[in-house]
């Protein structure tokens, strides 16, 4: 199989040494040649290339280069395919999403509610500029962007690249939940085909077969409600806030057992239960930096210090293994099933045309090529209309640098609905992104 190239946008990631392992873990699926990080964050992107730098001397011999870059044009020429992750304003802003929404009693969330619309906002001009350079470029590159809040991205991407085939949104939230139900039946992930619609982080699973056909929906239903929706990864299991969120999802599914629901629901259905949960003083930001954060800088400077990977524990994650497989059916024509976001046309036909829905989809060398949902029940039709209207009217705002676009955007969204909180927010939030925002009028 032909190596080819490949760039991480977004080297400095704290995700990135879990692609490295399963990239490792892949280099079957997706034998690479070339590998190169770009971030604009120099010192944040160079912990994470040196300790690279050994794991792949050690685990992917076979690799003929590796670099790492803050110049678009040394990072971007010659590659086949790009993966993008960034974070517009780091894990600071991020604090802020999550802190000023609990000020006014509302959700704190990084790609939910008004901490969402903020990172989108950042977002969408980075974004921007990041794709007309790497088109400059590599003109033909698969570009695989699974930057957050996803929805608002790629509504905004849509709008300014609409013929651009071979660009991506994709979230690895559905594989990751995918998984957990994988474990329940003892059976490998990648053996398991799914019904799903929705918009990103706003979906339901509707069906959970086997290659063969053998529905085990309901034998997922029956488990989640009298066991427990049990997360295998040990990160996620050993973490407080992702316990709440799969105790929230049985909720969920006992509340509206239709349809198995994606976790961000969460945020939507019970906007008041999960804004009492949080304490503005300790957000998901700052557990991150003091948690997820720390660990991976303290591994790359054992591995840096050893210059060997030696018994520092890293394995690959399904995140990774995601963007891998789905670029390597790309690539080399494989046919093979992912959910990822596309223009509706007709995909849900009893919503607009216009929306980034969230379906499976076969991935081929011409692009992918999404199942028709069809029509999808009032409830479900009523949510996701709500929710399209705000991701729409977010980016309305951006573009028309329109003050009321935005305070309609957050009077819609379900965790604010009042508007003297959207308001109040709103305030907030425009003078902590002075600098990231356009000026609103």
């Amino acid at each position: 199989m032909e190596k080819k190239n490949l760039v991480i946008v977004g080297g400095g990631s704290t995700y990135t040494l879990g692609i490295i392992m399963s990239l490792i873990e892949e280099k079957e699926t997706l034998p690479i040649r070339k590998l190169t990080f770009y971030d604009t964050d120099h010192a944040r992107q160079e912990k994470i290339a040196k300790a690279t730098e050994v794991i792949l001397r050690e685990r992917y011999p076979e690799l003929e280069d590796f670099k790492y870059t803050t110049d678009r044009e040394t990072a971007f020429t010659d590659i086949d395919v790009a993966f993008l992750q960034i974070r517009t304003g780091g894990l600071k802003m991020r604090e802020q999403d999550e802190r000023i929404p609990l000020r006014h009693g509302i959700l704190g969330q990084e790609t939910c509610g008004p901490g969402g619309m903020a990172y989108g906002m950042r977002s969408i001009p980075d974004m921007i500029e990041l794709i007309r350079d790497i088109r400059t470029y590599a003109e033909d590159a698969w570009i695989m962007n699974y930057t957050n809040p996803a929805a608002i991205v790629a509504e905004a991407l849509k709008r300014e690249f609409p013929e651009d085939r071979r660009l991506l949104n994709i979230c690895d939230m559905p594989i990751a939940i995918m998984k957990s139900y994988a474990d329940m039946l003892d059976k490998d992930v990648w053996d398991l085909v799914p019904g799903y619609f929705g918009l990103n982080h706003f979906g339901w699973f509707t069906k959970i077969e086997d290659r063969l056909g053998q529905d085990y929906t309901g034998t997922i239903k029956d488990k989640i409600v009298n066991e427990g929706f049990i997360p295998t990864d040990s990160e996620i299991a050993n973490d407080a806030s992702w316990q709440a969120t799969f105790a929230t999802a049985r909720k969920m599914l006992m509340d509206f057992p239709e349809y198995l629901p994606n976790t961000y629901l969460q945020y939507y259905f019970y906007p008041e239960d999960m804004a009492r949960k949080e304490d503005p003083d300790n957000t998901r930001a700052r557990q991150v930096i003091g948690g997820r954060e720390k660990r991976v800088h303290d591994a790359c400077d054992r591995i840096t210090g050893s210059q060997s990977l030696g018994d520092v524990e890293l394995s690959g994650d399904i995140h990774g293994a995601y963007m891998i497989r789905a670029a390597a059916s790309l690539i080399h024509h494989l046919n093979h099933i992912y959910i990822l976001m596309v223009k509706n046309d007709g995909i849900i036909s009893n919503i607009p045309d216009d929306a980034m829905v969230e379906v499976p989809a076969m991935l081929t060398g011409d692009g992918p090529k999404p199942f028709a949902v069809g029509e999808i029940p009032a409830f479900y039709k009523g949510l996701i209309e709500n929710q399209y209207a705000y991701e729409k009217l977010v980016v309305d705002a951006y573009y028309e640098q329109s003050y009321m676009k935005m305070l309609q955007a957050l009077t819609l969204n379900r965790t604010v609905t009042d508007v003297n909180k959207a308001k109040a927010v709103l305030a907030d939030l425009i003078e902590a992104n002075r600098g990231y925002w356009p000026e609103l009028k």
